[in-house]
């Protein structure tokens, strides 16, 4: 209904408008501003752009580029590795090896830990801090002191807590 009556306004006397406002006079252009005369066609700037500069070619010249086999690269880096081969540490402790195709790891790099390792480190630390001590840790599992010390403060592992209901009557569930 409400479209109704606004359709309505909106076509009343739409002629009798339409015609006043095509009568009314044309509003004047703003005046032009003086420009300045177009370039030439033999202008500078065209003979600028299409001279050579000597300094810049001599420059150009100077420069050599040498390229390399992607496969002699490869083999550098297989060097590299073959050198940090040398500082690996043997394995602390290990989970059993899953039947899903994880390898078994035999060693690792010194100064990193297996994730088996970092839980039994802090687990250890945990129950027997006066004998598990930051530096005891760090010369066991070939560490930085700084970085075991980080390990003890900053990374907690997963923990359950079970929290006794306040009701004896609440529902549990029973262990099968």
């Amino acid at each position: 209904m409400g479209a109704r009556v606004a359709r309505m306004f909106r076509n009343f006397n739409l002629e009798n408008r339409v015609h006043r406002e095509i009568s009314k006079e044309k509003p004047l252009p703003a005046p032009r501003h003086a420009a300045a005369p177009p370039p030439s066609a033999g202008g500078s700037e065209a003979e600028t752009v299409n001279q050579k500069n000597d300094p810049l070619l001599a420059l150009l010249r100077s420069v050599y580029v040498e390229s390399t086999d992607p496969a002699a690269a490869a083999e550098a880096s297989k060097d590299v590795t073959v050198g940090n081969e040398a500082e690996r540490r043997p394995l602390k402790f290990s989970l059993p090896v899953a039947p899903y195709g994880m390898v078994e790891l035999t060693d690792v790099p010194k100064g990193k830990l297996t994730i088996a390792e970092a839980l039994k480190a802090l687990g250890s630390h945990r129950q027997q801090p006066q004998t598990w001590t930051p530096e005891k840790i760090a010369q066991d599992y070939s560490l930085d002191l700084k970085d075991t010390k980080a390990l003890l403060e900053f990374f907690i592992p997963f923990e359950v807590k079970i929290i006794p209901p306040k009701t004896e009557n609440a529902k549990r569930i029973n262990a099968s």
